[in-house]
Formats: structure tokens, sequence, C-alpha cells
């Protein structure tokens, strides 16, 4: 089992930049493919990015392709999530997940385990 933390989350301006991260318990990270997912309110949850096992493969949801890019440092059991150019519509809750399989599928239900999530807040 593995647990979550997000954190770096919090409000920025149309057009800025914010990082964050998601520190993972326990000694085998690197048997986990994470992913990046975010809730609006009144709305389903979506994907956003995920990596496999390895940080080698990577894969984005089409509405965050070019600004945002996922990360993994196994030797600090963390992934991060750089989101630039942001926009008003990226407000969200961001919820760090992982997978036991090595994947980097954007779909919710590959994910065993998540974290509590993040709040970014867009203004515009």
């Amino acid at each position: 089992q593995v647990h979550l933390v997000e954190s770096g989350g919090g409000l920025v301006q149309a057009g800025g930049s914010l990082t964050l991260s998601c520190a993972a318990s326990g000694r085998t990270f690197d048997s986990y493919s994470m992913g990046w997912f975010r809730q609006a309110p009144g709305k389903e949850r979506e994907s956003v990015a995920a990596i496999s096992r390895s940080g080698i493969s990577l894969s984005y949801a089409d509405s965050v392709k070019g600004r945002f890019t996922i990360a993994r440092d196994n030797a600090k059991n963390t992934v991060i999530l750089r989101m630039n150019s942001l926009k008003f519509e990226d407000t969200a809750v961001y919820y760090c997940a992982a997978s036991r399989l090595d994947t980097t599928s954007l779909r919710p239900g590959t994910y065993d385990y998540w974290g509590q999530g993040t709040q970014v807040t867009v203004s515009s």
C-alpha cells in the first residue's frame, strides 16, 4: 500500500505558473505508475497527466499538453506536476494517484491509491 500527500496548490493569476508535488510513503515507490487528476466544482474528475514507473513514458490530457509537465524522482518518492500558462479553467482540486500497473493510462479506474487533493485556483 502507498500513502500519497499532495502539496503546492494555491492561488495564481491566469498566465502564471505553479508546481504541485506528491510525496509517497513506503519503499516501493518505483513499482507504481503515477497520475495527476483534477476535479472542478460540479464536474467529474478528469485526467491531467500520467507517468510510468521508470518515468520514461508520459501521457497528457489534450487540455494541458504543452503547458503541464509531469516528472518523478524515484529516489525521493516524489512526483511533480509543473503547470505553466495557467488558465481560469484549470481551477480545480488536483489529486495524485498511484497504480500497481506499469502504465500511462489516463483512466481514473486504473489507479488504486489516491491522495486527498490540493486546491488550485486561477484568477482571471
